[in-house]
């Protein structure tokens, strides 16, 4: 049986923790806690004795050390802020553990450049848990493509939505200041470059991007003719008429993971997306050529009508078409299942001269469109047969996902073309 500590017990780390001792009671055993913040230590580990569980060891940040050497975990689970993933992935490998980190992996090239070099120092192992990879719809992808249905793929072109409730969410928080998450760029669409270097099977060589805060934050607010602005929701009148506005109040799990978490460390869940401070562009597109000829084209955009994706393959034998649409949800703010579950998939292969075909996938239960149990398992469970698609990512695939999102927010910056090798070797 493995030991595994957790560092950052937010919102995401409960979708580990829960999994442990819930899902993985002979094979995961969880050993500890870390975080800055008592109160959300206390309450993850009120919800660990909901399950039935005793309440386990809490180390503050500044004793990750001596949690470590107390408790003796095989793995550490970092689920911190962006920023920090690169401060405890090192040093828990320095430390003799191998580590699973929540994407992305970190949020620039020297911090990723640390990473790497900390791995090949110690030959310890840093997974990334890319759940999206996981999900049936995007593994038959990956099938359909490598089976050479449509030949050579040639160009990509990927849209991804991000709605009013799950867009919005990434302007209340953290998230908003760049400095934490490297922008959206980086800390979301993560995701989507690593699908098309898992898709294609092939690596990143130049990027070019532009991309601006045009719907979010205030100055836009007030050129769209707004004239009531909040700080943050609670205690707002203001708030009340706004239907962007999170009331962490109404919620159970917010309000034990956030506002009563306040009075230590000060940090508001329920920011106004419209006010002040928010350094991070909602709306995005880049362009990338990969190693392998092709071209991408990408657009996020993070106040969509809907949430979800289009995707489109050309290749040298015809054209593969996705379209997802995903269930609207906030992050941290109810079951765990709604995060990215489906409301609708289509895969329609387009071969030359030949009818189109609508390929069927089976439905997978859970969250992000099945992906998540999977990848569960595949962390804690027994499942050991042979992953024919390559879903378990390594550190270097996390490295070659930011490496995109990091030379898109550089390419921004200097109005130019920007090759991947030049800003983060790899």
């Amino acid at each position: 049986m493995k030991k595994y500590a957790l560092v950052g017990t937010g919102g995401r780390a409960m979708f580990f923790y829960t999994a442990i001792v819930r899902d993985f009671p002979t094979t995961a055993q969880l050993v500890a806690f870390c975080d800055t913040n008592t109160t959300r230590m206390a309450y993850a580990n009120s919800r660990l004795q909901e399950l039935g569980h005793s309440a386990i060891p809490t180390y503050a940040a500044s004793d990750f050390d001596r949690m470590i050497q107390e408790t003796r975990p095989d793995e550490i689970i970092v689920t911190t802020i962006d920023r920090t993933h690169h401060h405890y992935i090192v040093r828990a490998m320095e430390l003799g553990c191998n580590v699973i980190t929540e994407k992305p992996m970190t949020i620039d090239a020297p911090r990723c450049r640390q990473i790497i070099d900390a791995v090949e120092r110690t030959q310890r192992q840093v997974r990334v848990t890319f759940n999206y990879r996981y999900a049936p719809h995007n593994s038959k992808i990956a099938e359909i493509l490598a089976s050479g249905a449509i030949g050579k793929v040639h160009s990509v072109h990927f849209e991804w939505m991000l709605n009013t409730s799950h867009g919005a969410d990434y302007f209340r928080r953290w998230h908003r200041d760049k400095r934490n998450s490297g922008g959206l760029l980086v800390h979301k669409s993560t995701h989507h470059f690593d699908l098309v270097n898992f898709w294609l099977q092939t690596r990143p060589e130049t990027v070019a991007a532009m991309g601006d805060l045009r719907f979010y934050g205030k100055e836009n607010a007030e050129a769209r003719g707004e004239k009531k602005f909040y700080a943050r929701a609670a205690g707002s009148e203001a708030a009340q008429e706004d239907p962007f506005a999170l009331h962490l109040g109404q919620n159970e799990q917010l309000k034990g993971l956030y506002l009563d978490a306040e009075w230590e460390d000060g940090y508001y869940r329920d920011q106004s997306v419209f006010g002040d401070g928010i350094s991070i562009e909602d709306t995005m597109g880049v362009m990338v050529r990969y190693r392998s000829g092709a071209v991408l084209t990408y657009s996020l955009t993070a106040y969509a009508p809907w949430e979800g994706f289009r995707v489109q393959f050309n290749g040298s034998k015809g054209r593969l078409e996705v379209e997802v649409v995903e269930q609207s949800y906030v992050n941290s703010g109810g079951e765990q299942a709604l995060e990215g579950a489906l409301e609708s998939r289509t895969i329609l292969l387009r071969p030359l001269f030949e009818k189109p075909v609508e390929i069927e996938v089976p439905t997978g239960s859970g969250g992000h469109g099945g992906g998540d149990p999977q990848l569960l398992e595949d962390l804690f469970g027994t499942r050991r047969e042979d992953d024919h698609l390559g879903r378990a990512a390594s550190h270097i695939d996390g490295a070659w996902s930011i490496a995109v999102g990091i030379a898109a927010n550089e390419s921004m910056k200097r109005g130019q073309m920007v090759r991947v090798n030049e800003v983060l070797p790899i």
